[in-house]
């Protein structure tokens, strides 16, 4: 008897649970929109009543329509091709080949007989050196993109998203950041507006835009998976600022420089490198931040170079063992002071070592990529507060920011004209007569910093930091070498000879430029 009342109660429920699949169903086709929520009232108050059903939670409107944010953005995506003369051109990549060589002539002569006369040799000419995006950001004609996008490049070409082709030039870039700004000489462009990047929040939906494999206005959505990610990618000692928005949106070759945009259709990110083991998308890609990329983009336009503060700190992530060391148990998140350099911003405010700073302006700086994030939006002679722990109790203190020399002066942009000469390959006869292999002889001194080195006109040089100079062209290039560099101290060593013999050596400061 019980048995049965069991089986009877099983299936009364079953017939309960298939009603409640089958009404809602019906409610799914039947029922229009507007009286769905007096159904979901009538069928869950006559559920709860008979006990047998438990409300759940409702789905959120939906959110993902991209459609908006793709149509407002794509226009103002364009496609970056470098162009630049190969490096080493020989006879072989003219054409030529193994029976072509004069040695090999010179003992069996050429193929079918007889000398070959040898065809003029013609200049090398431009080859692509790669391909990118950029983000239009003013009508006139301004465009952001990654530094490594233009880098080395002879000439640059734009493509708009209707197909219309510019050259460019280039207003000024920082690879400290990877960003740099062009233009092309044009009116009336369709421009993606600044969003703010602190403002966007973890699992938030965005879009990257950009050109992938050439395959130009190409988007893909993807959620905010971290922010303040540092990845490490700076590499060969140079001190990057990496501060990144991390998505899962896929980003491969030739999106850089492209956009990352919020559903609003607002720039919250340029798109600049992916996390992967084979160079294509492997789950993660990475955005630097507006934040960021306001502050660089206003330099470069207004000074031609990034006006870069420094707090004048050595820093690290604060860690359990260093906690432990130093005794801190106030908090568990901040950055770390390892070291104070002299005649810094962190010195005259009397921040000290084994300080823990926790936040700038009241926004938290739990690891190096939010401070340096947070200090890289202002220019040296600003003012920002920083919060820290001492002996475990917080403090606050107002610092001025300066720059690398640690001044609060306009950093000039960098500029070979500044050196105050010209370069001149040197003949073969005077490198003979001097014993030379290579060189290049100052010519038309003038005010400068060589001048203010104490060079004099004719030195010739033979190396510029133990790298050989040959040319003209390997002198300029170690010039801009150095100015890429992101020590405190940029200063050119030169040595070499004068036409007399006599030799000489001279360090030529460039600091006070970028």
């Amino acid at each position: 008897m019980k048995s049965s009342s069991k089986i009877i109660m099983l299936a009364a429920a079953t017939a309960v649970v298939s009603s409640a699949i089958t009404a809602y169903a019906m409610k799914q086709v039947l029922f229009p929109a507007e009286e769905a929520q007096s159904f979901n009232e009538l069928f869950a108050g006559s559920a709860q009543a008979q006990g047998q059903v438990t409300r759940v939670s409702q789905l959120p409107a939906n959110t993902s329509d991209f459609t908006k944010a793709a149509e407002s953005t794509i226009n103002g995506v364009v496609s970056i091709k470098s162009y630049a003369t190969p490096r080493g051109y020989s006879r072989q990549q003219q054409g030529g080949g193994f029976f072509d060589d004069p040695f090999f002539e010179y003992f069996f002569g050429s193929p079918g007989g007889g000398r070959r006369s040898q065809p003029q040799q013609e200049q090398p000419k431009q080859q692509p050196l790669g391909l990118g995006s950029g983000v239009i950001i003013s009508s006139d004609g301004y465009i952001v993109t990654n530094n490594h996008v233009i880098d080395e490049a002879e000439r640059l070409e734009v493509t708009l998203n209707d197909n219309r082709t510019f050259d460019a030039t280039v207003v000024g870039s920082d690879p400290t950041t990877d960003l740099a700004l062009i233009k092309i000489d044009t009116k009336d462009l369709p421009v993606i507006p600044m969003g703010d990047s602190e403002a966007l929040k973890v699992g938030e939906w965005v879009l990257a835009v950009g050109n992938p494999f050439g395959f130009t206005s190409t988007v893909t959505a993807g959620i905010v998976s971290a922010k303040g990610r540092s990845i490490g990618s700076g590499g060969h000692g140079r001190m990057n600022i990496e501060s990144y928005i991390q998505t899962d949106a896929a980003v491969n070759s030739g999106n850089s420089g492209g956009a990352l945009v919020n559903l609003a259709g607002e720039l919250i990110g340029i798109n600049t490198a992916i996390y992967s083991q084979t160079g294509s998308y492997a789950g993660y890609s990475f955005a630097i931040p507006t934040s960021i990329v306001k502050k660089i983009v206003s330099d470069l336009k207004q000074f031609g170079t990034v006006q870069r503060a420094v707090l004048g700190v050595s820093i690290s992530e604060l860690t359990n063992e260093i906690a432990k060391e130093h005794g801190i148990t106030a908090v568990t998140k901040g950055v770390y002071v390892g070291e104070i350099s002299d005649r810094s911003s962190a010195k005259e405010a009397g921040l000290q070592k084994n300080d823990v700073i926790i936040s700038i302006n009241d926004i938290p700086t739990d690891n190096v990529a939010q401070l340096q994030e947070q200090v890289a939006k202002y220019r040296p002679g600003d003012k920002i507060k920083v919060t820290y722990v001492r002996d475990n109790k917080t403090n606050s203190v107002n610092v001025q920011l300066r720059n690398l020399q640690g001044t609060t002066q306009v950093t000039k942009a960098a500029d070979i004209m500044d050196l105050g000469c010209a370069f001149k390959k040197v003949d073969e006869s005077t490198l003979r007569q001097l014993g030379l292999s290579n060189g290049v002889q100052v010519t038309g001194l003038s005010k400068g910093r060589f001048h203010d080195a104490g060079v004099k006109e004719g030195f010739i040089i033979t190396s510029i930091n133990n790298s050989r100079i040959s040319t003209p062209e390997d002198a300029e290039k170690m010039y801009k070498a150095i100015m890429k560099g992101n020590g405190d101290e940029k200063v050119m060593i030169l040595r070499g000879v004068y036409p007399t013999g006599k030799r000489g050596i001279y360090a030529v400061d460039l600091s006070g430029t970028e």
